[in-house]
């Protein structure tokens, strides 16, 4: 008999498939608006909540920002400023991220980043991390994608504003076997109704070899609790300190108390599961012997009732009864 194998990705020490506990990133991505000490304080937040990993972004702004768009003026916290220097002013510099790698490896959990352009890739890459990440709006980035494939990593897909054909076009660039896929919608925050977490299921019929999992934008856990119930491999959401802070990105993130729901409501959910084999428990035990009486006593009560409730004159038994009723029916 054919025995199903489930795919799986080993990520550092952590085999990643639907087999295992859900793997669960909290993404800080450009949340901490270019501060270092607002990131660690994410960190921390991801620590204790008991995330597997924290993500990041990074982009190079000239490559990124079209040109028409360099100069537009914009109000941001620190002043007025052109928007390539904006762009510029919330990403984290090469002395942040070394620190960023010691700080994640003192407190043990793993960190990656989201690269939107290929010296960005360059960059991360330096730091040896356990997995690169496409997002969404590189999906179509074939050189991007090919230069993550070349670096033997697994490749983590976000699949928002794109088609099957595009998502299809993807796969075939990269090593179906290396990548996790993640069902996404690119909505900050995401309405209800555009969740749509069938798609797992649709994602996992159509790529069979794939780890599928799930990024989420929406407001609030539940959403990524019902994923891994359908079979998620991973939930990535964004996260922050407040939502009322600066940035695109906020509103759409879970705060400390709403990440510390998630990890607990995918911890229970697990639980919940089970393994599918009916058994009576321990627990179930005092309460058997307490409303189920034994079979002797259930063929007795049966038999008073026959005799106060049925018995004709001249029938001794409920089994002569039924004989002749049987008899009389024939």
């Amino acid at each position: 008999m054919a025995v199903l194998r489930l795919p799986r990705i080993k990520i550092a020490d952590r085999w990643i498939g639907e087999a295992f506990p859900p793997f669960i990133v909290a993404e800080i991505g450009i949340n901490h608006n270019g501060s270092l000490e607002i990131a660690k304080k994410m960190i921390e937040g991801a620590v204790a909540a008991g995330c597997h990993a924290v993500k990041f972004q990074k982009r190079t702004p000239e490559l990124c920002v079209p040109k028409e768009q360099w100069h537009l003026k914009r109000q941001t916290p620190w002043g007025e400023m052109t928007y390539i220097d904006y762009r510029h002013r919330i990403e984290l510099s090469a002395e942040d991220f070394e620190e960023i790698d010691r700080f994640c490896r003192q407190n043990g959990i793993l960190w990656f980043a989201s690269s939107w352009d290929i010296p960005s890739l360059e960059f991360i890459e330096q730091f040896d991390p356990p997995l690169h990440k496409a997002p969404s709006a590189m999906l179509t980035h074939s050189d991007l994608l090919l230069a993550m494939k070349k670096t033997g990593k697994p490749v983590m897909i976000s699949t928002g504003m794109s088609t099957l054909d595009e998502i299809d076009e993807a796969v075939d660039l990269l090593d179906e076997r290396n990548i996790l896929l993640a069902h996404t919608t690119s909505s900050y925050p995401c309405p209800d109704s555009e969740v749509n977490l069938l798609m797992i299921n649709s994602l996992k019929r159509r790529y069979p070899e794939a780890v599928i999992g799930y990024s989420g934008h929406e407001q609030g856990a539940l959403p990524s609790i019902v994923a891994v119930a359908l079979g998620a491999a991973f939930i990535e959401r964004h996260i922050t300190l407040d939502k009322l802070m600066w940035g695109t990105d906020q509103a759409a993130s879970l705060d400390m108390q709403e990440l510390a729901q998630l990890t607990e409501g995918i911890r229970r959910l697990q639980l919940f599961m089970g393994d599918g084999i009916k058994r009576v428990y321990e627990s179930e035990l005092a309460v058997k012997a307490k409303l189920r009486p034994p079979r002797t006593q259930r063929k007795k009560s049966l038999q008073t009732w026959y005799n106060q409730k049925i018995k004709p004159a001249g029938i001794h038994s409920l089994p002569e009864f039924i004989s002749r009723q049987f008899s009389k029916a024939v």
